[in-house]
């Protein structure tokens, strides 16, 4: 098997994971906030960067490909691990569908008839997912080439409007803002809460590990400089959209970039930031769908899943998984296109985001009892490696509990949903 991934490609894969749509409608919310937005961007990146070198740390004791799948079964064993993936993948294929779902709802700015086409929205949603399960069928090298290509053309309209926002506005005329004058500790949990969504994708490089060159020393790199750019694209984006437009209007902006862009630029500038949202997306897409192939092949390799899903086509892609995923990607779209793009794309956030937090904190307890069992034979503890364990559970519990009674229960139900699949993989191994 060819190993395809070097370092910029993975790097690639984590920022084009975390930079989705997210970025380019967050700052009408943070506008209340003004530059106490920068505060949230800066906890959450750094909470952030404490589970990218967790991640890092499990990625060097095991390099397997799965990420915090690997790293949960080698620390508490099949059920838990199975579990983790289980609720992973089901997460990951549930984004690839918000992601062509927005992906679609961006494109009527050039067709303005999806909008009142919902079966024709549909189809060019399904139609993008297909058209990138083929790129990555066709194998990782040739992903892994989109994902580099799409991850800096999308941060062209972000880097201009940063630059535009220094260059023309003034970024020391934002205010400061703090929305019901609360406490600072419970406007920053309200900042924390909201940026964080962006963060999520980081451990994007982990999953694909088998096919990363040196995956021990590339993957850890890979995840502290993506999570690092990401974090200062956000904040010198953020400004600089917020020295373009005062507080009162950006409040009100359903396309924040866009509006900027257009003060600037005139109404070509919607044009360019509608072109690098669609870039955007397709990066994220491309992300997704193969992070959905490779967590499956993940757990079918170890016999969690039929056999089938861990066969590898000609090109060393997991054609049969990554067509699966897409499927069921395909199921979803359809099931709730009737309740109107809005609504479908909220359901499927909800299953994704959901799905991405548990690992987290999975990946963060594994660490710990590892570097304890580790102990246990003898090797010396890494008190850093534990303070950095610690804080990423922490942050990884905080975003948890902040996510509301209602995500920890369907959360807890994706989960159990996938008892009777294990334990038929089990019976059938006998």
């Amino acid at each position: 098997m060819t190993k395809s991934l070097g370092f910029w490609r993975t790097w690639s894969l984590v920022v084009g994971t975390m930079i989705g749509s997210g970025i380019f409608t967050l700052p009408t919310v943070l506008a209340p906030y003004g530059s106490n937005s920068l505060l949230g961007w800066i906890a959450a990146g750094a909470g952030t960067l404490f589970i990218a070198v967790m991640l890092g740390a499990l990625a060097r004791r095991i390099p397997r490909i799965g990420g915090p799948y690997a790293y949960t079964r080698a620390a508490f064993g099949d059920l838990p691990a199975f579990l983790i993936a289980w609720g992973y993948w089901i997460g990951v294929w549930s984004a690839v569908a918000a992601v062509a779902v927005s992906f679609t709802g961006y494109l009527n700015v050039f067709i303005p008839s999806l909008a009142a086409r919902p079966f024709a929205g549909a189809v060019a949603s399904i139609a993008a997912i297909w058209l990138f399960t083929g790129v990555n069928v066709a194998g990782v090298r040739s992903a892994g080439a989109v994902q580099f290509i799409t991850t800096l053309l999308k941060l062209v309209p972000l880097f201009v409007i940063a630059v535009a926002g220094f260059a023309v506005g003034d970024v020391t005329t934002v205010p400061s803002g703090n929305p019901g004058n609360q406490s600072f500790p419970l406007m920053m949990t309200g900042l924390v809460m909201l940026t964080m969504w962006a963060y999520i994708g980081v451990e994007a490089a982990t999953i694909p590990a088998d096919d990363v060159v040196d995956p021990q020393r590339t993957i850890p790199r890979a995840l502290t400089t993506g999570t690092l750019t990401v974090t200062l694209v956000y904040i010198a984006a953020t400004l600089g959209v917020m020295a373009l437009i005062p507080t009162t209007d950006l409040a009100q902006s359903t396309s924040p970039f866009a509006d900027a862009a257009a003060r600037i630029f005139g109404n070509w500038g919607t044009k360019f930031v509608g072109i690098g949202v669609l870039v955007s997306l397709i990066g994220a897409l491309n992300a997704n769908i193969l992070l959905t192939g490779q967590v499956l092949r993940a757990t079918a390799l170890d016999g969690m899943f039929p056999a089938r899903l861990a066969v590898l086509n000609k090109n060393d892609a997991p054609a049969t998984a990554l067509a699966v995923s897409s499927l069921f990607a395909t199921v979803l779209i359809m099931l709730n296109y009737t309740k109107g793009l809005i609504a479908a794309f909220e359901l499927m956030i909800l299953l994704s985001t959901l799905a991405t937090l548990v690992p987290y904190t999975a990946s963060a307890l594994a660490d710990l009892v590892l570097q304890k069992r580790e102990a246990t034979d003898g090797a010396a503890l890494n008190w850093k490696s534990i303070f950095i364990a610690i804080g990423a559970l922490s942050f990884s519990l905080f975003a948890i509990i902040g996510s509301g009674l209602e995500v920890i229960g369907y959360g807890l139900l994706l989960m159990l949903a996938g008892l009777p699949v294990y334990f038929w993989m089990t019976h059938k191994r006998g």
